[in-house]
């Protein structure tokens, strides 16, 4: 009886491994042809002389309000050099880049065939870690600078809550999360249940677009901040249930549980061990969870309420 039973198990998980790869199978396929511009190489190695020729080129970067000697300042500038050199050793080749963004964009494709692979652009920003990717139509912009080690020495003075995001393994990340953003519709109302779902589908996408990528890297934990999530998922939500937080229009909900920071504010001792965000994880369970017990396509899901979405979920946290 209990060979049977493995021989049933062991068959299910091989259909269920051959469907998934078949997925992959199919993703691989699909073309998806896109140029990289390393600016930040383009303007390490720039003198005065060239600015001309690069304005003329690169007129993105070059905004005519600022003068040129703006530019002609920064291209000596003891910051900006210490950047590329920092730059350069952390990212020397484009390659590794250039493979993870044309998977991502074959999965955004798969799944979304309205898709345009953008041009994209690498530069530095001066460490502007509050914008670390911008995207806009058919172009798509990583500031590299704000991804060079969470240990990094240019990134002492800035919190540890922010720094463990700004490495190298967070690049795609970030990326898949600024696409995502055009897929999913815009919470109507501010409860914190909305909230929730809506960082849920973020999630959910990285999932999808993303299926190499370990869940610390899509939320943005260290390993031992998601153990803790996991762990105390069932107690989290009693939390959020039994204080009628759910759909709650308390605007300082999403400062305590959605928004970065140090640790999730349960006003009680073990906040300190808590990650921050930790409703965007809860979120993300349900909307797992209503994935795996209905049959809807990803386009359904996007378009499906909060509301909905929940009761539909019948999720219930792992104890």
């Amino acid at each position: 009886m209990n060979k049977f039973l493995l021989l049933i198990l062991g068959t299910l998980l091989l259909v269920g491994c051959t469907s998934k790869s078949k997925v992959e199978q199919e993703i691989a396929k699909i073309p998806v042809d896109f140029e990289l511009v390393r600016f930040d190489k383009v303007f390490g190695s720039a003198t005065a002389a060239d600015l001309p020729h690069l304005k003329a080129q690169y007129p993105l970067f070059f905004p005519e309000r600022f003068d040129d000697s703006i530019w002609e300042q920064r291209l000596v500038d003891t910051l900006q050099l210490g950047l590329n050199e920092a730059v350069l050793e952390v990212f020397p080749s484009e390659e590794k880049l250039e493979e993870e963004l044309g998977a991502l964009f074959q999965h955004i494709k798969y799944y979304f065939e309205d898709f345009d692979t953008p041009k994209v652009y690498t530069t530095t920003s001066d460490v502007d870690y509050k914008n670390k990717v911008f995207v806009a139509d058919s172009l798509l912009i990583i500031e590299l600078d704000t991804y060079l080690g969470s240990e990094h020495y240019f990134y002492m003075d800035i919190s540890r809550f922010i720094t463990k995001t700004m490495k190298p393994t967070m690049v795609i990340s970030d990326v898949a999360t600024a696409y995502s953003r055009n897929y999913i519709e815009i919470p109507r109302q501010r409860s914190f249940m909305e909230q929730m779902i809506y960082f849920g589908k973020e999630l959910y996408l990285k999932d999808i677009w993303l299926p190499n990528t370990g869940d610390d890297i899509k939320i943005g934990y260290t390993e031992s901040e998601l153990q803790w999530a996991q762990e105390n998922e069932a107690y989290i939500w009693s939390f959020f249930v039994e204080g009628e937080l759910l759909y709650s229009t308390d605007t300082k909900l999403a400062g305590r549980f959605i928004n970065p920071a140090p640790f999730s504010k349960f006003k009680l001792e073990l906040d300190n061990e808590s990650p921050g965000m930790i409703g965007r994880f809860i979120g993300w369970q349900i909307v797992r969870s209503y994935m795996e017990k209905n049959d809807v396509s990803i386009q359904q899901l996007m378009a499906t309420s909060a509301d909905e979405l929940f009761k539909n979920s019948k999720y219930k946290p792992k104890k």
